[in-house]
């Protein structure tokens, strides 16, 4: 059984910075992808960032130069630093874990920006 516990959710200004943090457990193929989603109300779901175990990355053009992800393959860990926040990247933000016949998602967590 595979888990994705997230963290770091929460509520800034616009032009501040959030760190969102998701740890994987469970049985884990060591070739995987893990990343971002999001969704803001009345939207659907879209990718933010993902990246391979064996180093690729892909952004949404939304959130290039903004955005950095990170993984720790060691501790099944993946990380996002946002920067330069604003309003529209408010969503509930969820991580994805993605491995060969399959694909797990975590609970979500709230990131809400204002003006």
């Amino acid at each position: 059984q595979v888990q994705l516990v997230e963290s770091g959710g929460g509520s800034v200004q616009a032009g501040g910075s959030l760190r969102l943090s998701c740890a994987a457990s469970g049985r884990i193929f060591s070739i995987n992808t893990m990343g971002w989603y999001r969704q803001a109300p009345g939207k659907q779901r879209e990718l933010v960032a993902v990246a391979t175990s064996v180093g690729n990355s892909n952004y949404a053009d939304s959130v290039k130069v903004r955005f950095t992800i990170s993984r720790d393959n060691v501790k099944n860990t993946v990380f996002l630093q946002m920067n330069s926040l604003k309003p529209e990247d408010t969503a509930v933000y969820y991580c994805n874990l993605r491995v060969p016949g399959g694909e797990y998602w975590g609970q979500g967590t709230q990131v809400t920006v204002s003006s």
